[in-house]
């Protein structure tokens, strides 16, 4: 991977990371009312099953690589249509999103945390078809080395885990603070661009 493709892909997944949603509401939740503890352990769970769908998508991506490499252009070309359809969504959205918080979370340990955040994350499908989509941008999987590998799991581990932390500690402002709406707007266009922009390199690469 070029420096230029280790950037792009740590701009899309910070973009995205930061857009409100379901982990970050658990994030969010059990930072405000159990403790940045908590917080930190459901992070490492979602983490760790974005972890389990960027190997899955690798490696099955790179078995279709090297024995059907015609189906693969297919692929290719399916996963940049799905990265520019996103990129319209996340651009065109109308609506504003809101983080709730549910106040009747009882006490409970850091296990619990971690386990909330991983299985949240393995309940969400859509996550390995965006890795499965956004990786062939930036990887040749037919020539696949340990060393891309280890890049893309620390840029995920990096752009996603900080992203986190940073919901964890501000957590207590943002049960107080509705949502911005203009930041909101803007998360949204940034992570939109980033999705058109990787589609169509993909379909200039294949």
């Amino acid at each position: 991977m070029s420096i230029i493709d280790i950037i792009a892909l740590f701009g899309a997944m910070l973009a995205l990371a930061v857009l409100p949603s379901a982990s970050v509401a658990l994030v969010v939740t059990r930072s405000a009312i159990l403790g940045v503890a908590d917080g930190i352990a459901v992070t490492a769970g979602i983490i760790l099953g974005d972890l389990v769908f960027i190997l899955l998508a690798i490696f099955s991506l790179s078995v279709v690589a090297e024995t059907m490499s015609g189906l693969f252009v297919i692929v290719k070309y399916l996963g940049a249509a799905y990265l520019l359809w996103l990129g319209y969504n996340l651009i065109t959205y109308k609506g504003t999103s809101t983080l709730t918080v549910d106040k009747t979370v009882k006490k409970q340990n850091i296990v619990t945390s971690f386990i909330a955040g991983f299985v949240l994350t393995l309940g969400d499908v859509k996550a390995i078809i965006f890795y499965a989509s956004l990786l062939p941008v930036f990887v040749n999987l037919s020539t696949l080395q340990t060393s891309d590998v280890l890049i893309i799991i620390s840029v995920m581990i990096i752009s996603l885990g900080s992203v986190k932390i940073l919901y964890v500690f501000s957590a207590a402002k943002i049960v107080t603070l509705t949502t911005s709406k203009n930041i909101d707007k803007l998360a949204r266009k940034t992570a939109g661009c980033f999705m058109l922009g990787a589609g169509g390199y993909l379909i200039a690469k294949t």
